[in-house]
């Protein structure tokens, strides 16, 4: 019964942002197209990180891992935080409860916080900071969890809306790539919260 409670929210959020990662995708071809390595560019440290920069900017991760504020045209990335997930200082209050009905889940303004069936969760801090991102991670760690959708390949599993299952059709070399970009980017000190979990039926 979780399980089917989890799937229908959880595809709706998907669907969501993969309609987002397309619309990206037609609407700001120049944008990318300056981060995408030539064909053959791709090998040695510095082709990585750029196929890894081009990975990343198609995939939406600022969508999600970097905070959002007000800005004079509406929401968007606060890019002097990029990519260092949920802000610490941020304190959520607790979930609204939503109606029976369609409605499957919430989300915070700095979008970086979703609340559905799976509890609570926060987007990670994707830097490479030692003590609060992913500096003490290894290539091999970050592999796994993309491939099998749980920390570091053995932990918790990752949760919406986090698509996994969509980034382990990566190759290998490409989830390379995105480490690499992702070890190049200076570090943001920032502690994001554990997950908390759904209550039980009847609390």
């Amino acid at each position: 019964m979780f399980k089917s409670r989890l799937t229908i929210p959880f595809l709706i959020l998907t669907l969501t942002l993969f309609s987002t990662m397309l619309a990206r995708a037609t609407a700001r071809p120049a944008d990318l197209s300056a981060v995408a390595p030539a064909k053959g560019e791709a090998s040695g440290e510095g082709g990585r990180v750029a196929r890894g920069e081009y990975l990343v900017s198609f995939g939406g991760c600022n969508d999600c891992h970097t905070p959002w504020k007000m800005g004079a045209k509406g929401p968007e990335p606060d890019m002097t935080r990029m990519l260092s997930g949920h802000p610490q200082q941020l304190a959520m209050p607790p979930a609204p409860a939503l109606p029976p009905g369609p409605w499957g889940w919430t989300g915070a303004a700095t979008m970086t916080s979703f609340a559905g069936p799976w509890g609570v969760s926060f987007t990670a801090n994707l830097t490479p900071d030692k003590e609060t991102g992913l500096g003490d991670w290894t290539e091999e760690m970050f592999i796994a969890t993309m491939k099998t959708g749980r920390h570091q390949g053995k932990g918790r599993p990752l949760l919406p809306p986090m698509p996994y299952f969509n980034l382990k059709a990566l190759t290998d070399e490409d989830i390379k790539s995105v480490f690499a970009y992702l070890q190049s980017l200076p570090p943001v000190r920032n502690k994001v919260p554990a997950p908390i979990d759904p209550e039980e039926p009847g609390q």
